[in-house]
């Protein structure tokens, strides 16, 4: 390996239910895309469709343009549902006053509100406590009066807001079958469904200012400016919407109109208190006009609308298939009534008011469902272990010659063949009915959208191959031998160094209870850890299924983007036979890794898969249904978390409207402060500064603001207890030449095109710096990853830390991307560094924020072949000295995880992750950590 001196990065920028309705007992019972047409006009118009974009129109970042639908397109119109010519101004709607913060007092009202019951969330109890403290500390001031007299007060406030207010109703279901001689106890049970009409939540979604750049009004093809091949990436940008409205456009009365498609989502979620078992059944509804990011960041795009029943019964008949029938028709017929608001929109447009001030007319369309595989198989009534979107044989799943299910051949199934037949020759349950047969075009096996979480990472990757692995091991080496192989694996994943948003594992994986998030944060760590303890082919069929779950989770997706997932596919299927070879598992007829096969044309028919993941859903019930449980007395606990609910979402819509007005610019201290300032020196474009919490208090977070592609910049908290001047500071870190790394720093800064290496300058002529420096634990890096947890622009905050205690749990000297050539892709263009130290200086007028760190050369000019990831060490000069420099910290991306090169040596249990940097030789560069660092490496 030959070592370099240095290298020379350049410069680079970058609880009471409302409204309570007893509805009594419930009764119920791909074709060619033709070409686009890029110039349209509106029936009976001579004007041309003026939606706010053209047909053809270049998308975001210039790199892309649109051929948007000639026939649903989103047609601006009056209130009376007649279109208006181009560039036709909203009609003027009756305007607030500016100072109205009605049912609030003023802002302060609302602010201290939304803080109390959004965010602190403490209990009625405190909330008194605290607002009689308040009454006590305003007692002697003239005319001093809190806001709030009681937490009542507050509440019933609250529940007077009028925007966004959708009340929460119920209708009662029973079985009403044939019933036995001896009835069953579930036979006469009544059971609650509770729900919010779904209607008045679209058209609450629709005119959400929040969402003004964040809408597709209409279904379109989206291709590269470059080589004018396709890409996906929101819903609206799939085949599926285009086709429904191919299909709505037949009817003249719909032509111009916009396509709404409703997206609905459940789950049941549990919460284990000590008073038992409290299980809920959610359910969500969002629209796919909305863009992925919006969906994901949970800004009122998800909405909870429904708590649907989960009839329960004794032991005795809990495994009864009568008992399984009704369990699952009754959720197709709440489903179903539900959901029967939106009906009169499907086949007749209806005039709405949108974010734009424009009314348009709408045409609703059930669209996709999000669920995991248990709630699939629900949905399309089929057999568990068949797929419910192929009628591939669920004993050979892997057949690729299998046709796809539809509505149609379904039903012309049930109409010829018994019902026996159904369940072992296609996998059909004939006695249950879809709620999607009640609405006009709707075709529940159409629906089925593709599910990372719970289908690839809880479902293949957890359940299927971690536990192969176990099985291998023990098969292989005996119980005994296997347990220390196990313990050795755990001890690698434990001794994995943090990094922002990375779940730690302190006792490995070695734990009982799993959710998502373990699995996808062993997901991160895993591949390391088993190499030298299994065959190449299972560490090369784990690369392969790891390629492919973070393909799948890009955020565009063109056409070479699917060819890379087919490979990847295609080498996990070859790699995994080994685990058929030595007779781990007998057959691969699985339907989570079957439903692999058919994420290519999910794509395409619904647009990026990370906008339509049950990880959504699940995310969804932290904030609506695990907190809100938490801040029940956990008595009746249900109707408590509706109203917590409503009134959630009725401060959530306050505050969209109040920012919509302008009327909430900065915090209310800067707006009293402002204000008084204006009174004193009466000027009102001055504004003045108020004290704001500046760091975070977790290592990453999303955050909205301006999209760029990354910027780093140093806390804004110097460390006082630190070296203030070079020298000082070469002695704390042990580096004895940081004068010359400065010197040599200045002459890169102060002489860019001077391509001689320092040493080769004399040194009188070196610049020189004695002066002051100011040390930071931190540097902040901001980059766009809107395929990780992200603000609604994409954009995302992490901390890369060169502390040396962090925590108290040690030193933290965190890696990081730095880029050495920004003419190169990828790792090509970047090396990896180890920061030392952080620190800032001005030197003739110019401040320069800097780092103090160490090289790390890579191992061969292209990533291990097994585990596809870069390998690195710490590079040393000539004389075995620490390869370290002095960059801007401008030349840095973002940070980097680095895993440990484990081989087949036990890990010793003493090794600390504070101290894995320093413990091991070489490292793999994780490109696993997050999608982001994927993309990066890739």
């Amino acid at each position: 390996m030959q070592h370099v001196h240095a290298k020379h990065p350049r410069f680079w920028t970058s609880s009471r239910p409302t409204n309570h309705q007893d509805v009594g007992d419930l009764h119920t019972e791909e074709d060619e895309e033709p070409p686009a047409d890029p110039y349209h006009s509106v029936p009976g118009s001579d004007t041309e469709v003026d939606n706010g974009v053209q047909p053809a129109f270049i998308g975001p970042g210039n790199n892309s343009f649109r051929n948007y639908h000639p026939g649903l397109t989103g047609q601006p119109c009056n209130a009376n549902g007649d279109f208006l010519p181009n560039g036709t101004r909203p009609e003027p709607r009756q305007p607030k006053p500016p100072d109205d913060w009605s049912p609030y007092s003023s802002c302060l009202e609302f602010e201290l509100a939304d803080f109390i019951y959004t965010r602190s969330q403490i209990s009625a109890a405190n909330l008194n406590t605290l607002l009689e403290l308040w009454a006590a500390s305003l007692a002697g001031w003239p005319g001093g009066k809190p806001m709030f007299g009681s937490y009542k007060e507050m509440y019933r406030t609250i529940d007077n807001t009028r925007v966004g207010d959708v009340k929460w109703q119920s209708f009662t279901v029973k079985y009403t079958g044939d019933v036995v001689a001896n009835p069953v106890p579930w036979m006469h049970d009544e059971y609650d469904v509770w729900f919010r009409d779904p209607h008045e939540v679209v058209r609450n979604m629709l005119a959400n200012p929040e969402f003004a750049n964040d809408v597709d009004l209409q279904p379109f093809h989206e291709y590269n400016t470059t080589d004018s091949t396709r890409r996906w990436q929101d819903f609206m940008s799939g085949d599926w919407a285009w086709r429904q409205a191919d299909i709505i456009a037949q009817d003249q009365d719909c032509f111009g109109s916009t396509f709404v498609p409703i997206i609905l989502g459940s789950d049941k979620t549990t919460m284990s208190v000590a008073t038992g078992q409290n299980d809920y059944y959610p359910l969500y509804l969002s629209i796919g006009n909305i863009h992925n990011n919006i969906r994901r960041a949970h800004h009122n795009g998800v909405v909870l609308i429904a708590f649907l029943a989960m009839p329960k019964t004794t032991r005795e008949y809990a495994s009864k298939d009568e008992f399984h029938r009704f369990r699952h028709q009754l959720f197709h017929s709440s489903l179903s009534h539900i959901l029967k608001t939106l009906k009169p929109g499907m086949a007749k447009p209806e005039v709405t008011p949108f974010r734009d001030g424009h009314y348009r007319r709408v045409i609703y369309g059930l669209g996709p469902y999000i669920a995991d595989y248990e709630e699939q198989a629900l949905l399309t009534c089929i057999v568990r272990n068949w797929c419910p979107r192929c009628l591939a044989y669920r004993n050979n799943l892997d057949n690729d010659d299998a046709l796809h299910r539809c509505r149609d051949h379904a039903e012309m199934l049930i109409t010829e063949f018994a019902l026996d037949a159904l369940w072992n020759e296609y996998g059909i349950v004939g006695e249950l009915v879809p709620f999607t047969n009640d609405f006009i075009w709707a075709d529940i096996y159409k629906l089925i959208t593709p599910d990372i979480l719970h289908q690839i990472i809880k479902g293949a990757f957890k359940d299927h191959l971690v536990e192969w692995v176990e099985k291998y091991l023990r098969l292989t080496h005996g119980d005994s031998r296997a347990n220390e192989i196990l313990d050795d694996i755990d001890r690698q994943i434990a001794a994995v160094v943090p990094f922002p948003g990375l779940r730690h594992f302190p006792q490995g994986r070695h734990f009982k209870q799993w959710t998502g998030d373990d699995s996808k944060a062993l997901m991160k760590v895993y591949l390391p850890a088993i190499e030298g303890h299994v065959p190449p082919e299972i560490v090369r069929t784990f690369r392969a299924f790891l390629e492919f779950c973070y393909l799948m989770r890009r955020n565009v997706l063109t056409e070479k983007d699917l060819d890379d997932p087919d490979e990847a596919l295609a080498r996990f299927y070859r790699y995994r036979e080994v685990f058929k070879t030595m007779g781990i598992i007998t057959t691969f007829s699985l339907p989570r890794q079957h439903s692999m096969k058919h994420y290519k044309q999910l794509i395409q028919l619904f647009g990026a898969p990370n906008g339509l993941c049950s990880s959504i859903t699940e995310s969804k019930h932290v904030k609506a249904v695990k907190k809100p449980y938490r801040r029940t007395n956990k008595y009746h606990a249900l109707g408590q978390m509706l109203l917590i609910n409503q009134r959630l979402d009725k401060l959530a819509a306050s505050r969209v409207d109040f920012e919509s007005r302008g009327m909430l610019r900065g915090t209310c201290l800067s707006t009293v402060l402002n204000r008084l300032a204006n009174s004193w020196l009466g000027d009102e474009d001055q504004p003045l500064a108020s004290a704001s919490i500046d760091e975070s208090q977790g290592d990453c977070e999303d955050i909205s603001g301006p999209r760029v592609e990354a910027h780093v910049s140093l806390a804004r908290t110097r460390q006082w207890n630190r070296a203030t001047a070079i020298v000082a500071l070469a002695d704390e870190l042990h580096i004895p030449n940081l004068p010359d790394l400065v010197r040599a720093f200045l002459i890169g800064q102060l002489y860019p095109e001077d391509t001689r290496d320092p040493t080769e300058i004399p040194y009188l002529k070196y610049p020189r710096y004695e002066g002051r420096i100011s040390i930071y634990n931190s540097a902040i890096s901001m980059f766009y990853a809107p395929s990780d947890p992200s603000g609604i622009g994409g954009m995302r905050r992490e901390y890369i830390h060169a502390a040396p205690t962090w925590r108290q749990n040690g030193p933290c000297y965190d890696c990081a991307f730095v880029i050495t050539d920004p003419e190169l892709q990828g790792m090509h263009g970047m090396d990896i560094t180890r920061m030392l130290c952080f620190f800032s200086f001005k030197s003739e007028g110019i401040c320069y924020p800097c780092a103090v760190m160490q090289w790390f050369d890579r191992v061969g000019d292209e990533p291990d072949e097994a585990t596809g990831m870069w390998m690195v060490w710490p590079s040393f000069t000539r004389d075995h000295q620490r390869n370290l420099a002095i960059i801007h910290v401008d030349t840095i991306f973002r940070a980097a995880h680095l895993i440990p090169i484990y081989g087949q040596d036990f890990v010793p249990p003493e090794i600390a992750p504070c101290h894995s940097y320093d413990a091991f030789n070489g490292f793999y560069v994780n490109k696993f950590v997050d999608h982001h660092a994927f993309e990066i490496a890739y």
